[in-house]
């Protein structure tokens, strides 16, 4: 066992370089085994990425991207930051109880969220007791209790709310979702609230369906994929594959993006020639640099030139018999384009040329079959829904929904994010669904709607929550509003959380907390009922199984779904019929019950164990939009532009590239040029000249809200940066303190970390040079 260290191998001065215009290549490759490495042995290195994304391995806990068909499938088949993810989690250092003796909470809670990460797996059960600053080792049976007395001793089942990340397989979500609602509550947050949220309401809105239709053979036989508000190259790098062979098969691909990204520029396939010692690949056929929140103006404006090219040769440019036969609303849409449109405002929303926009509605007309992808960068503005909505306009007009080529592509960025909305983890799940489970289990669940991510804060803040519990993820340093989020959670009486790896969230807990400690996705699960293994489902609706080989990190971890079982068997008794026991000795049993309650999942254990498992239904495939009117809708969205007053910024928030959500691996961002400071915002040039301010000189950032109020980030460093003019980037975690709990997307209540008006504050230089502060757990961090 490799014992933990506070001291940081990182924080050194910050160094900035020339961005790069490619990614991937053998420097990925050796990266991704330089850190794996540094984390444990070459065996366990080598046996972890053999398995990874192998149809009888395990699923990679980074990114969504779906996996080959099992006979195209790679020997390598990951990227570099799903290599390291990995073997992150593989690591052979270990969090022991003499760990929590040697460090006090209030310590854990001044670390960074990198130092956290890298002390190791958590090894046992440990709980912090009420008035007390360090975590003590408890054994599985006391802490369950402990937990389920405190659920059983509230005045409302609503006073507890159970949150998920989606590292959760499908098995341990759809336990999770059944346990809250034979509880009594609707309670069910998700990370899906604060990335994708937009795309559900959007798309339930507008076709039926609140995810994609589109599938791995479409991307690449698009004639045109639109790629809007996403870096693939760092968030999802298995996708720059996909877009390979989509150029290879001729088609064209168009980023739209406030920032250059490598990934989008070029791609040098390491699995090939001409990845290693050619060139690579040219991705991007058109870059346009849009500013903040300009998308919604752009569709619009291009929406437009589709319909004034119909106009100009009728019959050659809509798709008449589809909008005719499958459609609704298009007369009237079309009416209120052609009035509204200003093309001052788009260009001014935008910051684009009319001609870069008229050079895009080329390629669209000289396109059959069009996907448009699209992450965070759109989902995560004050307007994404009307945006995404005009985006399915877009498909619409050219009947470029539901066949062969064509579609829309909400990209997730975390594994089994959708396959847990799937499963049931929502605050609002459809009746029918409730209706299944009533059915299947013999209890009524109930029907008023939960509380998802934003609304949660906000209600433990207001002391309305007394039980948190969190399935995976990093609850404090996902969410916004860092400093309100932080005092809300301190509110709650018990805190608990579901954990392979320590994180900040351990470290802001109410008056009790509780670790509880899981397997890891790459590490064997034997149960009574023999070796388990969990599925999950991809960005793609492909769901299939994961299964590891390592031996488990502590004797003293139990699975996600042992720890889930007995928790509600503990608390629930004999209240209501399910047999918890059951599910917990073999998981089989579980995926029965979930193949009568979850549309799509029938003969659930049959099908999955086919190699690559099996795709779910998707109705506007077969020609259906479930919809009121049975029709696909277009609709009507107000123009809206973001604005920030005169010596103010736009800012967004954003990941590096050697990050995975909330840890930072390192404190580089090689492909933007950044080393060894996490702490900068980027702004373009001219901005920086405009404000007075030096390229390298080190402000506070500031948010403003529209209420009065003010965030402060302090000690960031200026980068000139190829930005919009007007608009800024900064990396998350570290600067979602300046994301207000109010300011949230309309209709969907996704907090707008791609739109935070902020004004930069100087700092009184230091005598002799930078300020090198250092934290309480050893990190340098530059200031």
């Amino acid at each position: 066992m490799r014992e933990s260290s506070t001291e940081d191998p990182g924080g050194e001065q910050a160094k900035i370089t020339p961005p790069k215009t490619w990614a991937a290549g053998v420097p990925a490759v050796a990266h991704a085994v330089q850190y794996s490495l540094a984390e444990t042995s070459p065996r366990r290195t080598a046996l972890n990425l053999l398995d990874l994304n192998q149809t009888k391995g395990f699923d990679c806990p980074g990114c969504a991207w779906p996996d080959p068909d099992p006979g195209n499938r790679h020997v390598n088949e990951y990227c570099e930051n799903g290599a390291k993810h990995a073997n992150d989690d593989a690591t052979t250092r270990r969090i022991t109880p003499e760990f929590f003796a040697r460090h006090s909470v209030s310590e854990l809670g001044r670390a960074s969220d990198r130092w956290l990460n890298q002390q190791g797996r958590l090894t046992h059960p440990m709980v912090k007791r009420p008035g007390r600053d360090h975590y003590e080792p408890i054994d599985w049976h006391e802490a369950l209790g402990l937990l389920a007395d405190e659920l059983r001793g509230l005045d409302s089942p609503d006073e507890a709310v159970f949150y998920t990340s989606g590292r959760a397989g499908n098995e341990p979500a759809f336990l999770l979702q059944l346990f809250a609602r034979a509880l009594g509550t609707n309670n069910l947050p998700d990370c899906s609230n604060m990335c994708h949220e937009s795309s559900g309401t959007a798309l339930h809105e507008t076709l039926g369906i609140g995810k994609g239709d589109v599938s791995l053979p479409d991307l690449h036989h698009a004639d045109l994929v639109l790629s809007l508000g996403q870096n693939p190259g760092s968030n999802h790098p298995r996708m720059l594959s996909a877009l390979e062979e989509t150029k290879r098969r001729g088609g064209k691909i168009v980023a739209v993006n406030p920032l250059p990204e490598a990934g989008l520029m070029r791609f040098k396939n390491p699995q090939k020639a001409r990845g290693v010692i050619g060139r690579g690949t040219n991705i991007a056929d058109q870059f346009l640099q849009i500013r903040l929140g300009g998308d919604l103006a752009l569709f619009q404006a291009l929406n437009l030139l589709l319909l004034e090219a119909e106009e100009a040769a009728p019959g050659t440019v809509l798709d008449r018999a589809f909008i005719d036969s499958r459609t609704d609303g298009f007369e009237k849409f079309a009416d209120r384009l052609r009035r509204t449109v200003s093309w001052p405002d788009v260009l001014a929303a935008t910051g684009l040329k009319r001609a870069q926009i008229e050079e895009l509605r080329d390629r669209v007309l000289a396109s059959e079959r069009i996907v448009v992808c699209w992450a965070m960068g759109l989902t995560q503005q004050k307007h994404a829904v009307p945006t995404l909505r005009e985006v399915v306009n877009f498909l619409l007009l050219r009947g470029n929904i539901g066949r062969p080529g064509a579609g829309v592509c909400p990209v997730r960025g975390h594994s089994n994010v959708q396959g847990d909305r799937t499963m049931g983890i929502w605050e609002q799940m459809p009746q029918t669904f409730l209706d299944s489970l009533e059915r299947e289990f013999s209890f009524t669940p109930p029907t008023a709607h939960g509380l998802d991510t934003v609304d949660s804060i906000r209600a433990m803040a207001e002391g309305k929550i007394k039980v948190f519990l969190g399935l995976a993820g990093n609850f404090v340093r996902a969410t916004p509003d860092s400093d309100y989020t932080a005092d809300a959670m301190r509110r709650c009486r018990l805190t608990a959380h579901i954990s392979t790896k320590l994180n900040r969230s351990h470290a802001v807990c109410g008056d009790t907390a509780l670790i509880l400690p899981t397997l890891g996705r790459s590490e064997r699960d034997r149960q009574s009922g023999g070796e388990q293994f969990i599925t999950v489902e991809d960005s793609m609706s492909q769901v299939h199984a994961s299964s590891g080989r390592l031996e488990p990190a502590s004797k003293h971890l139990l699975s996600e779904v042992s720890i889930l079982s007995r928790l509600a068997r503990r608390t629930l008794g004999d209240r209501v019929p399910v047999p918890w026991e059951e599910f917990e000795s073999d998981y089989g049993h579980l995926r029965e019950r979930i193949s009568r309650v979850v549309p799509g999942f029938h003969n659930f254990n049959a099908r999955v164990a086919k190699p690559g498992g099996f795709g779910l239904p998707n109705p506007v495939n077969d020609g259906v939009f479930p919809t009121p009117s049975g029709k696909a809708l277009f609709t009507c969205n107000d123009f809206e532009m973001l604005r920030a007053p005169t010596g103010h910024l736009l800012l967004q928030t954003l990941r590096s590239h050697d990050q995975w959500n909330t840890v930072p691996y390192t404190t580089n961002d090689r492909y933007r040029g950044i080393h060894g400071s996490r702490r900068i915002i980027m702004v373009n040039p001219a901005d920086l000249r405009a404000l007075g301010l030096r390229d390298g000189a080190q402000v506070d950032v500031v948010s403003v809200w529209r209420d009065g109020s003010e965030r402060r980030a302090d000690d960031f460093r200026l980068v000139s940066y190829s930005t919009p003019p007007g608009c800024a980037a900064a990396y998350y975690p570290e600067a979602n303190v300046l994301v207000p709990l109010d300011s949230v997307a309309d209709r969907s209540n996704t907090p707008t970390s791609k739109g935070i008006v902020v004004r930069l504050e100087p700092r009184a230089a230091a005598p002799n040079g930078p300020d090198m502060r250092t934290s309480p757990a050893g990190e340098t961090v530059e200031g």
